[in-house]
């Protein structure tokens, strides 16, 4: 066989494999997006046929 891989080697080969599924941090933890859009930016531009 080989060697064993330490932690990080494994996670590279992992990652690599199938790619990074998940976030390293959550949304909670994040700044908030600018372009992200609430309810006020909705009502504010939702459009007269809409009432």
């Amino acid at each position: 066989m080989g060697r064993e891989l330490t932690p990080e080697e494994r996670r590279r080969k992992i990652d690599e494999i199938f790619g990074d599924v998940l976030p390293d941090t959550t949304k909670d933890e994040r700044e908030p997006d600018p372009e992200q859009r609430d309810e006020d930016w909705y009502l504010r531009n939702k459009p007269p046929h809409h009432g």
